[in-house]
């Protein structure tokens, strides 16, 4: 009868296997997609905090923008599922007034784009503009029976 033996782990192969799982991990990381900055200095635009609520007749997006002069929004469907907002801001914005030294430029513009996971109508939207914050209202499509 033969048995099977265990091999027996050393005490100084634990750290090497650690150091595998390490670089394993980090090969892992450097592969996965990083986070985009909420900023364009190309463009000069800023990107503003949105939110998107589905509810059952209608889909409710805000957008904050402050500073923001309201003849200037624009609202725009980009795709079948994006919504684009642009608004231009009353004064300029640098990066230095947040505190920032390492990095040079300067903001006019308020600018997002937002996935609406359901359909909608653009045509029937409603909007609100109250303290700088902006309050779209789009009707859902209804399904249809084939």
């Amino acid at each position: 009868m033969t048995e099977t033996r265990r091999r027996r782990r050393s005490l100084f192969d634990l750290p090497s296997e650690h150091v595998e799982d390490i670089e394993t991990l980090t090969e892992e990381f450097a592969g996965a997609e990083t986070e985009r900055p909420s900023w364009d200095t190309k463009a000069c635009c800023i990107e503003a905090l949105c939110n998107v609520s589905v509810e059952v007749d209608e889909v409710v997006v805000t957008a904050d923008l402050p500073n923001t002069n309201p003849d200037t929004i624009k609202i725009e469907q980009i795709n079948r599922d994006i919504l684009e907002i642009k608004a231009e801001m009353k004064r300029r914005v640098r990066f230095d007034e947040f505190g920032i030294t390492h990095r040079k430029g300067e903001f006019r513009f308020f600018r997002c784009q937002m996935h609406i996971p359901v359909s909608f109508d653009a045509k029937k939207m409603t909007t609100r503009f109250k303290r700088g914050i902006l309050e779209v209202r789009l009707p859902r499509k209804r399904r249809t029976k084939p």
